[in-house]
């Protein structure tokens, strides 16, 4: 992934904070189900927030390596069990996406 610039993260934390989380991996981790809603919302909102109920500080950590993995996106942000992926659309839909539309 790219490295951002420190304005870059600023704006894309601002954007995030005010956004609800879209998905939420509990106890049974990432099953192919959440994977694919994760994917989804990615390709619609460009940022998404992501609730973690998974445990301890190792399992988050690798439950977060892994969806980054999966589906291609990258941690903006991670306070506590929620965390602010970004994956940029080639074609962002306007009315859709958190980038754009600036919530």
């Amino acid at each position: 992934m790219s490295k951002k610039s420190n304005q870059e993260i600023k704006q894309l934390r601002a954007i995030g904070h005010k956004l609800k989380p879209v998905v939420t991996v509990a106890g049974k981790g990432l099953s192919e189900a959440v994977v694919a809603e994760v994917d989804r919302a990615l390709s619609q909102h460009e940022l998404i927030k992501i609730k973690l109920a998974v445990g301890g500080k190792d399992a988050k950590t690798a439950v977060i390596e892994e969806l980054c993995e999966r589906s291609g996106g990258e941690v903006v942000q991670s306070i506590g069990n929620v965390i602010l992926l970004l994956r940029r659309a080639t074609k962002p839909d306007p009315r859709l996406s958190n980038l754009l539309r600036r919530v």
